[in-house]
């Protein structure tokens, strides 16, 4: 049966003065693809090119897919069978070790003056691109996984259907620019090979406009730029109309008018001014509102309108950077100094991309509190930019380490083949067509056009040209790491020191290695441990066995096997002399979030109180944000979206306004990470031992400023406690809590050996020792769940006990609620102590009859149901 893709913009008029104004200038996705190997069809791109082919047996995708995404939408693999313990081994990746077609049909209407171009935008890595059988570009042209083109097909369209076919071919992420996952998981077995972003057709005249790039100032002076195509065979010339309209209620602002004269087959730049009055100013989310602007522009020849772009969004802001006096970079956001602390992305493991998932992700970014996402080689959908537009989210982006795309021989530690001639060129096409994508997004930071090795000089040359050609108005930086960095550029201002593997919270204190100070461009203690829910997803019985009873095994679902991370073997250590040997998955598991939000939390604390230390902490990226398949180490979050020990240790260190308990000084900090909040403010501040008595309780009048940390006071009577105990500190303003943080400190402090420090880790010759907690009397925990709204629930704790209540764990039970948005969790309650959490899933689904698990150090797991009273 003939697959007919129809696009309903692209219609059959009879003469150029019957076709629609409205449909000129459309783009339209190929919304469906037949794919096979050619190892069943063959390599006769004319007999697959024929209208009359049979494509029975070929499998269908919609408008985009990896060749092993294909197979898994056509059941050949399921998710869960794929994903589950080392079966991902199992896949014969030689059948990817062929090229492959992707085949689809189209209607056009040649004639009358139209011209078609097909648009890619993301083929991995190379692909030879056929209409009608003739050949438009081969894999030397179409090469590289972001080298989007733009091909004029009008020669080889015909009238009614019409034939498109795209070979790709056998991806190698030591040869081709592709989108590698490093060290950080299994590789897929077609090393992401195939059609990952769509392929469009677009509908013009002679004259093409590209998508319109705006430059902006704070007083509201605006610049579009374009660049206008002729696609004819003569001179041609006409005008450019520019429409911009206000954030909601969308009201027309102003337009702006540009003449233009060019001739056949060449491009011409143009750029419109206009000042916006009483502009509306985009600020990231803990600071300010998104308001976003939009413009649209219309081509104009003598036979009328001959292109017009879609609508584009963009906010007023300007976003720079500077190096301090020691060489570290500090980004600024409409002027204001901007600390980043942000988390590593990355891309699903077949480079699947589901919009409701990235919504959840980027959700789960700002309930954290973080305020940026890197993208490491990691450039998404042009929906993904859109998305943190609208939440505030700011993206630095760059290209990623380790493979072809540091290639260089300087580079001692990657295995990228060195470039060629012709990778110069798929390099600067990548360049031009990621900064024409990202350009006119508020939300973009930055790009980094090296990650741990900076491009040599004649790739920083093409970089830096092709983002300047295409209005790059945000910081250009040379590389994520100190080893280097050209002339053209100078130092990038960011340090790669590690650590990637479990390091005591007294770690991030130290004026070394990945301490606080300066900018962290990816580091942590490699931490994220999922929940049960999740693990028994993807780890077979046998499997969780070994995760507490083999502490040193190595993993499939760490990093890959070749990997220094492939085993949690030095996290292990650490929990097993800290926290006392597990005695059953369980208690792993509990032993594991608590290690994990103590690492977390002490990572983000250190480097926000440190934002105005002598040589401040500027910004800090934590490896990583989530995972690209169900991972056991490296996240915030799972891979289902469930959050534990990580992602709560993150949220409870990155609060607008908190006090800090510093484990090298042992003082307390007043954070202010809000743009205009200030005045006196109060913080509580009590020790208690593990049976209940107070040891210290103390009030503190203070004063806050915006965007500040400071030191109040040390703790006093604290210095090293003799025994286990636990240290609280609520911040507040009048009666109103602002944060409310636990900590559980040890008589034995950790002890770093740091001249055995390596890139990835420092050893510990001496650990903190909490195993009391093992010991500790239960608590009693009353707990009831109501329901406040669509969506939402309140949970109400009280400890009913004279002793405190550790780490307090909920969880909603049924997993298929989506990411659930908790206040706060893995509390700790004094005796008599009552808390309310509040609870919001990510869809509106019903919550009466739903769930509520609690847990804790020293309390026992029951269940309630919301709305239920027992």
């Amino acid at each position: 049966m003939l697959l007919l893709l129809l696009f309903t913009s692209l219609v059959t008029p009879q003469t150029l003065d019957q076709v629609p104004l409205s449909n000129i200038g459309k783009t339209a996705t190929v919304p469906v693809w037949k794919v096979q190997s050619t190892s069943k069809t063959g390599q006769d791109v004319s007999k697959i090119s024929s209208l009359d082919f049979d494509t029975k047996g070929w499998y269908n995708i919609g408008s985009r897919g990896t060749l092993m995404s294909t197979l898994l939408d056509n059941n050949v693999f399921t998710e869960s069978g794929l994903f589950f313990s080392a079966n991902l081994q199992k896949v014969d990746a030689a059948q990817f070790q062929v090229p492959w077609f992707y085949r689809a049909e189209m209607t056009l209407t040649p004639g009358n003056g139209s011209y078609f171009q097909l648009l890619t935008h993301g083929i991995t890595s190379r692909a030879d691109v056929h209409v009608n059988g003739k050949q438009i570009a081969s894999k030397d042209v179409q090469a590289g996984a972001y080298a989007g083109q733009a091909y004029d097909i009008t020669s080889a369209a015909k009238q009614g259907g019409n034939v498109i076919v795209v070979r790709v071919h056998p991806t190698d992420y030591n040869r081709d620019f592709a989108l590698g996952f490093v060290d950080w998981n299994p590789y897929p077995p077609d090393n992401g090979t195939g059609i990952w972003r769509d392929i469009e057709v677009k509908w013009t005249r002679e004259v093409s406009l590209s998508v319109p790039r705006v430059t902006t100032r704070l007083d509201g002076s605006i610049s579009i730029h374009l660049d206008v195509t002729n696609l004819g065979d003569r001179g041609i010339q006409g005008e450019v109309v520019c429409s911009i309209t206000s954030p909601a209620p969308f009201t027309n602002v102003g337009k702006m008018r540009a003449e233009f004269r060019i001739n056949a087959k060449l491009q011409q730049s143009l750029k419109l001014s206009f000042k916006i009055p009483e502009p509306q100013i985009w600020w990231p989310a803990q600071w300010g509102e998104q308001p976003l602007y939009q413009v649209s522009c219309d081509a104009f020849t003598g036979a009328g309108l001959s292109d017009t772009t879609p609508r584009t969004l963009f906010g007023i802001r300007t976003v720079t950077s500077r190096l301090n006096k020691y060489n570290d970079t500090i980004f600024y956001v409409n002027g204001e100094p901007f600390h980043v602390l942000g988390a590593g992305y990355t891309s699903d493991i077949f480079l699947r991309f589901d919009v409701e998932k990235v919504k959840a992700q980027l959700q789960l970014v700002l309930d954290m509190g973080l305020n940026t996402v890197r993208l490491e080689g990691k450039q998404e959908h042009p929906l993904f930019y859109a998305i943190a537009d609208e939440m505030g989210i700011m993206l630095l982006a760059g290209w990623e380490c380790c493979d072809k795309w540091e290639g260089w021989s300087y580079n001692d530690e990657g295995s990228g083949l060195k470039w060629t001639s012709a990778d110069y060129s798929t390099a600067n096409q990548s360049m031009r067509h990621e900064a024409e994508m990202m350009q006119q997004h508020p939300n973009i930071l930055g790009f980094l056009i090296g990650s741990d090795f900076w491009p040599d000089d004649k790739a920083t040359s093409i970089y830096v040209s092709a983002l300047r050609a295409y209005n790059w108005d945000t910081p250009i930086l040379s590389s994520a790491s100190q080893r280097g960095y050209p002339a053209q550029l100078g130092n990038g201002g960011m340090k790669m020191e590690g650590p990637y593997d479990w390091v005591p919270p007294s770690y991030w204190g130290s004026d070394k290695l990945g301490g606080a100070w300066g900018f962290g461009s990816e580091l942590s203690a490699g931490v994220g441990t999922p929940v049960l829910s999740s693990l028994q997803k993807f780890l077979s019985p046998a499997d969780l066995e070994d995760l507490w009873k083999k502490p040193n095994k190595g993993l499939y679902h760490m990093s890959t096997s070749a990997s220094q991370f492939y085993d949690r073997g030095i996290y292990n250590a650490a929990l097993w002399a800290r926290y006392g040997p597990p005695t059953s998955l369980a208690d792993y598991l509990l032993k594991s979030q608590m290690m994990d939000y103590e690492a977390t939390r002490s990572q983000f604390e250190a480097y926000v109180l440190r934002w105005n230390a002598e040589r401040p902490a500027t910004g800090m990226v934590y490896w990583m944000l989530n995972n690209a398949w169900p991972s056991l180490h490296w996240n915030l979050f799972d891979y289902y979206l469930r959050t534990g020990g990580s992602y709560f240790g993150a949220k409870s260190g990155l609060r607008s306004e908190s006090t800090v308990y510093d484990y090298v000084s042992g003082a307390i900090y007043l954070i202010n990470r809000s743009r205009v909040s200030s005045g006196p403010r109060t913080v509580d501040v009590e020790i208690m031992g593990l049976e209940g008595k107070v040891g210290v309780k103390n009030t503190i009048e203070t004063t806050t400023q915006p965007n500040k940390s400071k030191t109040i006071t040390p703790i006093p009577g604290l210095g090293r406690p003799k025994e286990t105990s636990l240290l609280r500190l609520v911040l507040k303003e009048g009666d109103k809590v602002l944060s409310r943080s636990v900590y559980w400190i040890s008589p034995k402090q950790d002890t770093l050996d740091w001249d055995k420090s390596t890139w990835y880790y420092t050893p510990t010759s001496s650990y903190a020792d909490f195993t009391a907690l093992n010991a500790m009397k239960k608590a009693d925990v009353n707990i009831t769940a109501k329901k406040v709204g669509a969506g939402k629930v309140t949970v109400s704790l009280e400890n009913k006990s004279s002793i405190p209540a550790v780490f307090v764990g909920l969880d909603i039970v049924d997993g298929s609620v989506g990411a659930v948005f908790w206040s706060e969790n893995y509390v700790s309650l004094w005796p008599g102590e009552k808390m309310e959490v509040d609870v919001k899933l990510q869809f509106p689904v019903e919550v009466e009859g739903l769930k509520v698990r609690v847990s804790g150090r020293n309390v026992d797991e029951k269940v309630v149901v919301v709305g239920r009273t027992f």
